[in-house]
This record gives structure tokens, C-alpha cells and sequence, in this order.
């Protein structure tokens, strides 16, 4: 029965998104309330964001919502995001990879998860760029290597 539940409550969240209509998690959470899930959390909204990949990008009526995009979809391995990645340079102080637009903060959820064992000491996100801050600076091409076979082996 609770599986029931969540699978509705993701159903339910994923058709939303797709109406590119929401532009805060408080939104989504009052629709989803509509729709009879109760139990809805700012909090909970907002991890599954982040789990499904969720980004926030203009609509037809160039609104920021957030959404699905189709050419993202709900990542289930990296392979995928390597089509995303354009380019992977650094300046001596930092990483900074070029994605195809709306792209960049999933990409950086990522390099994020992996963190400091592949020398990511954290992200800065936009549209379609990225700006890692290495673990140390005089690391820096090692982190430029760590990222690159990210998406290289992906």
C-alpha cells in the first residue's frame, strides 16, 4: 500500500513538472495538496527535486519553472549527461565545464555528490556553466582529470 502511495505521489509530481507551470517548491507542494496528497512537505518536494534532476529554466511564456526536460529525463546512469557536457577547461584557480543549456545544475548535483575524493571542493551552477572549486588549488589539474573521466568513461 505505502508503495501504491509513493508511485502515485511520483506520478503526480512528474505530470506536474510537465506542465512547466510551477516556479517554487511551495506551488508544487499546494498542487500536489490539490491532487489529495496530504502529507506534502515543502522539504519532501525538494529532495525529490534534487533526485529527479529537476531544473528551473523559462517556459512558452518565458516564466522560471521547474521541470523535466526531455533531453534530460530522469537520469538513471551518467551516460546521458556525457552528451550534456560540451567543454571541461580550468585557469589555474578553477574548473569550468560548458553544458548544453539548462544542463549545468544537474551536472553540478553530481560533481557535488562525488566531492572531495575527485578533488571538488564545491559548485556554482547557471544555465549553462559550471564553476568547481578545486579541493586545493595546486591540485588543480588533478581535478581537471578526476571531471574529465567522469564524463569520458560515462
Amino acid at each position: 500500500m505505502a508503495q501504491q502511495k509513493q508511485d502515485a505521489l511520483l506520478e503526480a509530481f512528474k505530470a506536474l513538472l510537465n506542465e512547466e507551470r510551477y516556479g517554487s517548491q511551495g506551488a508544487i507542494v499546494d498542487a500536489l495538496k490539490d491532487k489529495g496528497f496530504d502529507n506534502i512537505s515543502q522539504s519532501k518536494v525538494s529532495r525529490m527535486l534534487s533526485k529527479y534532476g529537476a531544473v528551473r529554466t523559462r517556459n512558452a511564456k518565458q516564466e522560471m519553472v521547474y521541470c523535466l526536460p526531455a533531453e534530460l529525463g530522469i537520469p538513471s546512469t551518467r551516460a546521458p549527461l556525457k552528451q550534456l557536457v560540451l567543454d571541461i577547461q580550468h585557469n589555474d584557480v578553477m574548473v569550468i565545464i560548458r553544458t548544453s543549456p539548462g544542463a549545468a545544475q544537474l551536472i553540478a548535483r553530481l560533481l557535488d555528490s562525488v566531492g572531495k575524493q575527485e578533488g571538488v571542493l564545491g559548485t556554482i551552477a547557471g544555465d549553462d556553466t559550471i564553476f568547481i572549486a578545486p579541493l586545493k588549488v595546486a591540485d588543480i589539474d588533478f581535478t581537471l582529470n578526476k571531471v574529465r573521466q567522469l564524463f569520458e568513461n560515462a
